[in-house]
């Protein structure tokens, strides 16, 4: 007797045999869950809409400060306004390229470097050209970078940068290089530099002795003889070739 109960409780919770409908409890279960997972699916898609929206295209995460660093000669707000960059301005939508392009287009500007920091910063980091030499003009005194570059018009040169006599643009750029290439040490006691071609570059040190430096190439390893040539007596050093340096006078 006790066995066929057992046997009648086991078929009546056997798993449905193919063909057979599921029981009405499961079918009823069955639209339930697709139903919780549709609206689970649904709100996820309506959450991540809403904040690519919110980031993209409204100024909740927009630019609120515009940091400089680096600038001596140049203020901050003069590299802001180059900037031009928007307050409310979704952070993630700025082109930081298109900004340092902005700024870079400063004369004085040599480098600069553009980063976004969230949730509402931009920050402008940037190096200033460095003057290697001075050419007096009518309108002023012309500072020339490493490159030869003009980039700034001042009343007085700064102390201690060499002056420049130059026939044209490509020999201030063989005197720069070849200034640029002195160490420290060296530059202080160049007093001016002549480049009547970009092939005959001279300096004259501030003890009247001349360096004649010759054309910008092999400049750091004309440096490099300079220095130990000039210890010892003459007047005029010549580096132009490197490999042969001669002392006269």
């Amino acid at each position: 007797m006790t066995g066929t109960v057992h046997q009648r409780t086991r078929a009546r919770r056997r798993p449905p045999r193919a063909g057979e409908r599921p029981p009405r409890r499961a079918r009823r279960r069955t639209p339930r869950r697709y139903l919780v997972r549709r609206w689970t699916v649904l709100g996820s898609f309506l959450l991540v809409t809403a904040l690519v929206v919110v980031v993209w295209f409204t100024p909740v995460i927009g630019v609120r400060d515009v940091q400089v660093s680096g600038t001596s000669g140049l203020s901050a707000d003069a590299v802001r306004e180059a900037a031009a960059v928007a307050a409310g301005t979704p952070l993630v939508r700025l082109d930081t390229d298109e900004v340092a392009e902005r700024v870079r287009r400063l004369p004085r500007v040599d480098t600069v470097q553009v980063t976004r920091s969230f949730p509402g910063t931009v920050r402008i980091s940037v190096t200033e050209r460095t003057p290697v030499l001075a050419v007096a003009e009518q309108d002023g005194v012309h500072l020339l970078d490493a490159s030869g570059f003009d980039y700034s018009t001042v009343a007085t040169a700064p102390a201690g940068l060499p002056a420049l006599t130059a026939a044209d643009q490509p020999s201030r750029e063989a005197a720069a290089i070849a200034v640029a290439a002195l160490p420290e040490a060296l530059v202080r006691q160049v007093a001016g530099v002549a480049a009547p071609t970009p092939a005959d570059v001279r300096l004259t040190l501030g003890d009247g002795r001349v360096v004649v430096w010759g054309g910008p190439e092999d400049s750091p390893r004309k440096a490099a003889v300079l220095g130990p040539l000039l210890t010892r007596p003459g007047k005029t050093y010549d580096v132009a070739a490197p490999e042969f340096p001669t002392i006269a006078g």
